[in-house]
């Protein structure tokens, strides 16, 4: 008889660094008259629609479900109900413990249709039958390639699995998962603060939104602020560059910042990634979204005593912001998460930059 899988809290789930997806994060728009009723409520909607997400999201992952001891099945569509064997064709180490790893699903298996971003599948461990989520960096391609980063932790059962495989090993997948539903042309800008292998999710989007499409009618800007411990954690250079070109090239489609904890031997890395070296934190979140206001000195001085700390630059741009990282980071940046790992109140950095409930999205 085959051993069940075993299902940890939600927390294992949605901890990113190790799966390349990180918790969901809380969508919240950004409006230019946060406490006038009208802009409360226009935000009523969206509001709604993201309590219903992340109540559907907690249920999918809480709710006792038939998938979560779901059977392999060959010769079928990869779908959530069931494990799907896949092939190992590439593991290339790339940093501190961190490794690009592809897997191949077969012909017969490959889904029907084209999926739209954010999506992530489940990846089992086979010694211990425990699944992790991982988001896949750019989609599937017409191959049925699927690539991912992932980072091994000491505690991490699954990524440790997953380094240990070789080309030509079996790895089995479930999936996809719909991680957060991106309306195309929904936001004016769309803000993604990731740490660590939290950026695979925010690739995806990016790979399909603008990468793989030059020719995109989406009019939607795009702002990636990323961190890493150190220049060697940063995503690999087939990663980066491509995003780096595009922000030159591009700029009034997309903005890239890079942070990292510590700058240590860069000469072997790419001169042009030109990291900053300390934390995201509010100052840099107003630098990167431009809400800083330009005044002059006497402006300044009339304003000086009613200064708000909470108070955001007014914009009539709709803003939406996710954020996929370390536990700790999401909370220092978004507010922590509620209850069962519900998206929780928008607190932190962006709580004290204006930013409300339908404006924030913690993946």
């Amino acid at each position: 008889m085959p051993v069940g899988i075993f299902h940890p809290p939600r927390s294992a789930f949605l901890r990113i660094p190790r799966a390349g997806l990180r918790r969901p994060f809380h969508v919240r728009n950004l409006s230019d008259t946060a406490n006038s009723r009208g802009t409360s409520s226009s935000r009523a909607p969206t509001v709604f629609a993201f309590t219903v997400l992340g109540g559907l999201t907690a249920a999918y992952f809480f709710w006792p479900s038939t998938s979560r001891s779901a059977p392999t099945l060959q010769d079928r569509q990869i779908a959530p109900s069931h494990f799907t064997p896949t092939t190992v064709t590439a593991s290339e180490a790339c940093g501190p413990n961190l490794k690009l790893i592809t897997l191949n699903i077969p012909p017969e298996s490959l889904p029907s249709s084209v999926l739209s971003p954010i999506w992530s599948i489940f990846v089992k461990d086979d010694d211990i039958q425990v699944e992790r989520p991982y988001t896949p960096l750019e989609g599937i391609d017409a191959n049925g390639d699927v690539r991912f980063w992932v980072k091994q932790y000491p505690r991490g059962e699954v990524g440790r699995w997953l380094h240990s495989k070789s080309v030509g090993d079996t790895v089995e997948i479930r999936g996809p998962i719909q991680t957060f539903p991106l309306q195309e042309g929904r936001w004016d800008e769309v803000v993604m603060i990731s740490g660590g292998t939290g950026f695979s999710p925010f690739y995806q989007l990016l790979f399909t939104q603008l990468l793989q499409s030059e020719t995109s009618n989406n009019s939607t800007h795009y702002t990636l602020i990323h961190s890493s411990p150190s220049v060697a954690e940063l995503p690999p250079t087939s990663l980066l560059q491509p995003l780096l070109d595009m922000a030159e090239q591009q700029p009034d489609r997309f903005k890239l910042h890079l942070f990292v904890d510590k700058l240590n031997d860069i000469s072997s890395q790419n001169p042009s990634l030109a990291p900053r070296v300390g934390r995201i934190n509010k100052s840099a979140l107003e630098d990167a979204m431009q809400l800083r206001e330009k005044t002059s000195w006497w402006q300044w001085l009339s304003r000086l005593r009613s200064y708000n700390r909470a108070e955001v630059i007014p914009t009539k741009k709709s803003i939406l912001v996710l954020v996929c990282g370390p536990e700790p980071m999401v909370s220092a940046l978004a507010g922590p998460y509620g209850r069962n790992l519900s998206q929780g109140a928008v607190g932190g950095a962006l709580g004290e930059l204006g930013f409300k409930s339908g404006q924030v999205w913690k993946l």
